[in-house]
């Protein structure tokens, strides 16, 4: 009998260049937004209000920025990152334009980068993605890379690993069309702080904490259908844990850091980020955010904020210990710029 079924790809089924078209389309709407503001404490205006979208220029509120990633990454796991051991870290990510209720997401993939691990047992793949709406516009891309499972020790497969910038540069973000905070409204958005109140290397602690459910992050990977086997199988683990889904920790993060800088509205871009390490359920995550650079936009009353989000289940301030690699308590490291009023 024919195995009609899909194992998930190993290192050696990857090419470079080759083109991945993810399946399958879908449709998101405000039930997703409920979904997404149920599982983490989102609380940005932009996001949650139509009639505050639309006084800062936009039609309606759109779809979280997070969100928007979630479902197109979701996209890519069965193709990507099925037989993964973890997700190391992303690169050049950029919103491109809103998404907005009642869009069609699809996504591809090419890769750009392939390397044996020294186990010989695991490889990283790069794969540079792109989300698409219904009108085949990107609405995103962003770069990742991975540490998949070979089926077999022997196969050689060529290096090559991509040069990656170190940042979004500031001109090249892009605001979404129309928006305007010239008539923003501070007291609605639950915070006074302009842009120019932050200062570069200033460091924010977000206060408030979240204890990772197991039940909300089954939910959350089932919604965004990530189909990754450490999600969900116990089997995959040496030790019998289930992985917490790293996407889930970033919108965590990205929820507690509401606190401190609720007027930073939108991602815009994602220059860098990694999974320092794991996150299992009964783990409790604080943020905290560091101020990276600060710029101005083509946009009235706009400015662009550079921000470090960490998670962590340890002290604000603490990222890597006297040998330069993270403490085991941190658990992402996240840099990327997002949109705030002048």
């Amino acid at each position: 009998m024919a195995d009609k079924t899909n194992p998930g790809r190993f290192f050696e089924d990857y090419r470079l260049g080759e083109v991945i078209v993810h399946a399958v389309p879908r449709t998101v709407g405000v039930g997703e937004r409920a979904l997404y503001h149920a599982l983490y404490p989102a609380r940005h205006a932009v996001c949650s209000s139509d009639e505050f979208a639309r006084a800062v220029g936009l039609a309606a509120s759109p779809l979280d920025d997070l969100l928007a990633f979630h479902v197109v990454f979701g996209k890519t796991v069965p193709d990507i990152s099925l037989n993964a051991v973890a997700n190391l870290g992303y690169a050049e990510g950029r919103w491109l334009r809103p998404v907005w209720p009642g869009d069609t997401l699809r996504a591809q993939s090419t890769v750009i980068g392939l390397k044996e691990t020294s186990s010989g047992a695991t490889g990283v793949v790069w794969v540079r993605t792109v989300g698409l709406n219904q009108r085949d516009e990107a609405v995103l891309e962003y770069v990742r890379w991975v540490m998949v499972r070979k089926r077999r020790r022997e196969v050689v497969v060529p290096v090559t690993v991509p040069v990656l910038a170190g940042a979004v540069a500031a001109g090249d973000l892009v605001v979404p069309a129309g928006l305007d905070f010239t008539r923003y409204d501070f007291a609605l958005a639950g915070e006074r702080h302009r842009c120019g109140d932050y200062s570069v290397g200033e460091m924010i602690d977000h206060v408030d904490g979240v204890t990772v459910e197991e039940a909300e992050h089954m939910l959350a990977t089932r919604a965004w259908q990530n189909t990754s086997k450490v999600h969900f199988d116990v089997s995959q683990r040496e030790d019998g844990r289930r992985l917490i889904y790293g996407g889930h920790v970033i919108s965590l993060a990205r929820s507690l850091s509401f606190n401190g800088l609720a007027n930073a509205q939108m991602i815009v871009a994602l220059n860098g980020g990694a999974h320092a390490n794991p996150c299992f359920a009964g783990d409790t995550v604080r943020a905290w955010s560091e101020v990276l650079d600060r710029a101005e936009t083509g946009a009235p009353g706009v400015g662009a904020l550079r921000l470090r989000l960490v998670a962590t289940k340890g002290a604000a301030g603490t990222l890597r210990g006297a040998d330069g690699k993270y403490l085991p308590e941190v658990l992402l490291d996240l840099d990327y710029w997002a949109l705030m009023p002048l």
